[in-house]
């Protein structure tokens, strides 16, 4: 029996400005494919931060709560981040993925 799993997740950058929701069936593959500049939101906005994900078995429940998500005011989405997250860590490492960095100058990060 094939093991499935679906992501929906948030993304943000070291600013919190920006809070970037999509869904995935690998994230660890999905944030390596942000990291590399090869999602135009995540990369123009520089929302490279995991700080909110959840799993779903199937691919329309988890397409469901992406759309449900994305059509929520941001104040609701924090309170979801926060519930999870509260100190807005980057859980990329649940994923096997390092902690994006936090440069001192925005200019000075590369993707």
């Amino acid at each position: 029996m094939r093991d499935r799993r679906y992501y929906v997740y948030m993304l943000t950058g070291s600013s919190r400005r920006v809070l970037y929701t999509g869904v995935t069936r690998s994230l660890a593959n999905r944030l390596t494919e942000h990291r590399a500049g090869k999602s135009a939101f995540p990369a123009k906005y520089r929302a490279f931060r995991l700080v909110y994900y959840e799993q779903f078995e199937w691919v329309q429940n988890a397409i469901a709560r992406e759309k449900q998500i994305k059509g929520w005011r941001r104040a609701r989405k924090e309170e979801l981040v926060r519930a999870m997250n509260s100190r807005w860590e980057d859980l990329a490492p649940r994923f096997g993925l390092s902690v994006w960095p936090e440069p001192q100058d925005p200019s000075r990060c590369s993707g």
